[in-house]
């Protein structure tokens, strides 16, 4: 005959070994299911099975992880996981209590109604539910168990007085943070524990607080739920709490419920307040000391007997009323109202073809909002999981695996404060428990390793978080070894990171050690000077490794630090010569004058060698010993400006120089330009860089311009900064933009072709050289002296290239240069008679289409005439006579007719040109781009070379050369019936 099931009620106080007895009892028998409140409760007695039994009979069911081998015989879950359905021999329900419970109480009602073994049923719980239990489940069996230690009252205390293996408890995350904080300062650091922990980070903090790593605990309600811990008084800062709806007052049971926890086994334990927690009365003192509470009169229920015809049907089955004097309806849960939410979707509503997906809008709706956003944004995601499920066909689909892999790797990061990775484990909880669904997902197993995966890095960061930030355990570590007088084993991983005897303890760079900020005031010198202590062998290993390392491993910024990989280990500082900068370096006096030393040679050999090499032409110069001169005082004005030097600093030097010892400087790779006298090979970026780097530190500046991006033509012209540091650059400012000096030179080499005077037009090589638009390029030109004119045209296009027509073979005719069209001798064509015709109505004449140019003239702004002396009466200077003085005489040229490509005309105020002056200055400094004279086109002096000796006819009496802007034309043969080539041969004559 089969054995009589039975069920019994093991009621009691806190420490008697309930959890115990129900875990005996059920390894009495074959197969058992263990229902517990709170995961973390569900993964200790999981632990503690596997223990006794192994991994391989005992399974795992929570809401968000399932550990289920091949063939479990045990299963341990949350309540609301319990597979009941599997027929297991043996069923428990610990703190059965909680059927009274606002928001999870029905779960628990409908397990103390339903859930029942084969063999043995087994309700665990507070002795108030004795009447409840006894109205609801017949032919129950009672047991009652007596707490195995004393709990006594102690009063209220100040944290700072709190004594060892003491539990404080809150009942919000800033006043737990806040506790834990100064019980760091105070008595070294402090455990955490909340029920929002995953289950690894919980039992990470808890084995800190077992071992006696730190000797206080601080924690939430979450403790009271069987959590059996090392506790000797608990203490309360609060007794009100947020129950998720309102702020309401414990009651002496639920403070009875935390305040068992101190005392464990035969040890007894205390209870009390602290900091502003109201006191308890006399009443509560004793009711909580003799564990003496009222009994439950109701228990939460909600019907279980769904109706999932239609959404409708579903939401008036689950508000279906009772009769039963201990049961009352439960309010509606968050499951319920989102529900209801969703129900009135139109969208989600036109996919409820049938039970089925009824059903399955209901399981969407019982995820719960671990992630405690507003409601509207967890109905959203709801209606997006049930939108995946459904698809667009009758059949059940999955969840895309794209989607899910991106929602999982914008969770993945465990980096951040505590906060944000609290935050990032509740939000990855969301996907765990989505992942554990049947059919949800495909690859399910692939999804609950990986949401696994990503709970165990956040859990491991949040632990690590929560350890640094209110644990100072390295400081206790590190003091006892140095009381023991022990080596201490200091450890630099690739980060940089710094661990003392395993204990993270700051960062190493370089050769600076950073302490970590977050160690106590009252311990910081201590560890500070035990990680020095321990680091000093590493101080003189990666100096000997800094010194041995090759030059490309090590760099220079832009305002002068210099950098070992991404480490900074000094900077530069002002030398006793422009191009020959001191060394600084950040070395820990810790570390000792050889370590510092050595870095100081490598750091100086370094840079020693940076501007050799970058600057080698420089140096070229300053050694040539054929330089004399002006050429030597020219090569020592490139040499101090670091191989750029604007053409106006040194215009007088520059006219003095001879053709040979231009071509000497040449050779070294001089180039003389209108606006620069520069080295081109000195213009690349690394030497630019330098060259600016240098200059600061010679000038003293206490913030480095910055290098232009290399490749640009032209760059903003900040009217803030200093010209000098546009030359340096490599640029000559002109309006809004600075151009490139190289770039400057070839538009001169242009515009000296151009008649600056009449006014030319912008052509495709000069937009093309300086990269700008028409509009820019006329700012560009305004800003070198110019004058441009806007203006437009009708577009025309190119005409078709006439094909010539072949020529009369016997012709003798002579062959006119010039077209009769064009020529000057030719009589103009008289017009041929066009015949009239009848007047017709005129076609409408095309649109035209308009180009836009700009006409650009030399029109500097005039420049303040200097004082001069007045002049001797009578005296008349030449050029005052007025222009209107004598008659206009045939032949004379009109007034502004000059040879094309002429220089622009001179101030009028300026009185005549000296020999040698330089070409003509724009308004507010600015050179005046006359046609530039560079490399290819010297000024007068570099002319002598080009057309001869003229310089020795000059010295024997010989007539002194005129030199024009552009070459002479050719003269023409005399025309012979031309009537002025009778008065040409008389002057001849």
């Amino acid at each position: 005959m089969a054995e009589k099931p039975t069920v019994m009620a093991v009621l009691g106080p806190t420490n008697t070994g309930k959890t115990h007895y129900a875990i005996e009892r059920m390894l009495a028998h074959r197969t058992g299911v263990f229902g517990l409140p709170l995961r973390l409760l569900a993964r200790e007695v999981y632990d503690r099975i596997v223990k006794a039994r192994g991994p391989s009979c005992v399974a795992l069911v929570t809401g968000e992880e399932r550990i289920i081998p091949d063939r479990p015989q045990y299963w341990v879950a949350t309540t609301e996981a319990m597979p009941l359905e599997i027929g297991a021999d043996f069923v428990a329900v610990d703190e059965i209590q909680l059927c009274a419970d606002p928001e999870r109480g029905h779960i628990f009602t409908e397990r103390l109604l339903h859930a029942r073994g084969l063999l043995e049923t087994v309700f665990l719980g507070s002795d108030t539910m004795r009447g409840a239990i006894a109205g609801l489940v017949p032919g129950v069996q009672f047991f009652k168990k007596d707490r195995m230690s004393t709990l006594t009252f102690a009063g209220s205390k100040k944290i700072g007085r709190m004594p060892e293996r003491s539990a404080i408890v809150g009942f919000s995350v800033e006043n737990v943070y806040a506790m834990a904080e100064l019980l760091r300062r105070t008595k070294g650091g402090a455990a955490v524990v909340m029920g929002a922990l995953s289950p690894r980070t919980r039992n990470a903090q808890v084995a800190m607080y077992q071992n006696g790593d730190v000797d206080y605990l601080v924690a939430t309600d979450a403790i009271g739920m069987g959590l059996n811990l090392d506790i000797k008084h608990v203490a309360f800062s609060s007794t009100a709490k947020f129950d998720g709806r309102r702020m309401r007052a414990l009651n002496t049971q639920e403070i009875g419920q935390i305040a068992g926890r101190a005392g464990r086994h035969t040890e007894n334990g205390t209870f009390g307040i602290t900091g502003e927690a109201r006191p308890f009365d006399e009443d509560e003192i004793d009711a909580i000391e003799n564990h003496r509470f009222a009994p439950v009169k109701k228990l939460m229920w909600r019907n279980s007997d769904l109706d999932f015809g239609s959404a409708d049907r579903l939401i008036r089955s689950l508000e279906a009323p009772t009769h039963d004097p201990w049961l009352s309806r439960a309010r509606d849960a968050d499951d319920v109202l989102a529900l209801k939410a969703l129900s009135n979707d139109p969208d989600v509503k036109e996919k409820l073809t049938g039970p089925q997906r009824v059903k399955l809008l209901w399981d969407v709706c019982r995820v719960p909002d671990f992630r405690g956003t507003s409601e509207s944004e967890h109905y959203a995601l709801l209606t997006r999981l049930f939108e995946f499920l459904t698809g667009k066909g009758l059949a059940q689909t999955r969840i895309p695996q794209d989607w899910l892999a991106k929602a999982v790797e914008r969770i993945d990061k465990p980096g951040g404060d505590i906060d944000t990775i609290s935050k990032r484990l509740a939000y990855i909880r969301t996907w765990t428990y989505v992942a554990q669904r049947r059919n949800w997902v495909e690859d399910e197993t692939h999804w609950r390793q990986e949401t696994r995966a990503v709970e165990d890095r956040l859990s491991d960061a949040l632990h690590l978080a929560l350890t640094q930030r209110f644990v100072d355990r390295r400081t206790s570590v590190l003091l006892r070894r140095l009381k023991q007088k022990e080596t201490l084993v200091a450890e630099v991983n690739d980060k940089g990171e710094v661990t003392v005897e395993g204990e993270f303890v700051g960062r190493l760079e370089g050769f600076r050690f950073q302490q970590d900020a977050s160690a106590s005031p009252e311990a910081a010198a201590t560890l500070r000077t035990a990680a020095l202590a321990a680091l000093r062998p590493e101080f003189h290993l990666r100096a000997d490794r800094f010194y041995n390392a090759p030059d490309p491993e090590m760099d220079y910024t832009t305002q002068g630090g210099l950098m070992w990989g991404s480490t900074a280990i000094g900077k530069l500082v002002k030398g006793a010569d422009p191009m020959r900068p001191s060394v600084e370096v950040f070395v820990d006096e810790e570390a000792g004058p050889d370590v510092a030393d050595k870095v100081r040679r490598r750091a100086q050999h370094f840079i020693d060698r940076k501007v050799a090499a970058l600057f080698e032409p420089l140096t070229t110069i300053a050694k040539d010993e054929t330089l004399t001169g002006l050429a030597k005082g020219v090569a020592f004005r490139l040499v101090e400006q670091m191989g750029v030097i604007q053409r106006e600093d040194i215009a007088n030097d520059i006219k003095s120089l001879d053709q040979e010892q231009r071509g000497v400087l040449r050779k070294h790779g001089v180039r003389f330009g209108q606006f620069t006298i520069f080295l081109p090979v000195l213009l690349k970026p690394a030497p630019t860089r330098l060259r600016l780097v240098l200059h600061s530190l010679w000038a003293g500046l206490s913030e480095f311009p910055e290098a232009p991006p290399p490749g640009l033509v032209t760059i903003p012209n900040i009217a803030e900064l200093p010209r000098s540091h546009y030359t340096l650059s490599g640029y000559h400012p002109a309006g809004a933009r600075a151009i490139r000096i190289d770039m400057l030179e070839r538009l001169a080499d242009i515009l000296r072709t151009k008649d600056s005077r009449l006014g030319f037009e912008a052509t495709p090589d000069m937009l093309s050289i300086t990269g700008m638009t028409l509009e820019q390029f006329s700012g560009l030109m305004e800003g070198l002296g110019y004058k441009g004119e806007k203006a437009e045209r009708p577009k025309t296009k190119a005409a078709p290239a006439p094909v010539p027509e072949p020529l009369a073979e016997a012709s003798d005719a002579p062959v006119n240069p010039i077209p009769e069209e064009v020529s000057l001798l030719a009589p103009a064509p008289e017009p041929e008679p066009v015949a009239a015709e009848p007047a017709e109505a005129a076609p409408e004449a095309p649109a035209v289409e308009m180009e836009t140019y700009f006409t650009f003239t030399w029109a500097p702004k005039p420049r303040p005439r200097p004082e001069r002396a007045p002049r001797p009466q009578g005296e008349r200077p030449q050029g005052d006579r007025p222009q209107g003085d004598r008659p206009r005489r045939e032949g004379d040229r009109p007034k502004g007719d000059r040879p094309q490509g002429g220089r622009p005309p001179r101030d009028q105020n300026r009185g005549p040109k000296p020999e040698g002056e330089a070409a003509p200055v724009a308004a507010e400094g600015a050179e005046a781009p006359r046609p530039p004279r560079g490399d290819k086109r010297p000024d007068r002096k570099d002319f002598k070379g080009d057309r001869g000796d003229r310089s020795n006819d000059r010295k024997g009496g010989g007539e002194k050369p005129k030199f024009e802007a552009r070459p002479p034309r050719a003269e023409k043969p005399v025309d012979p019936d031309n009537p002025f080539a009778v008065l040409a041969s008389l002057k001849l004559k």
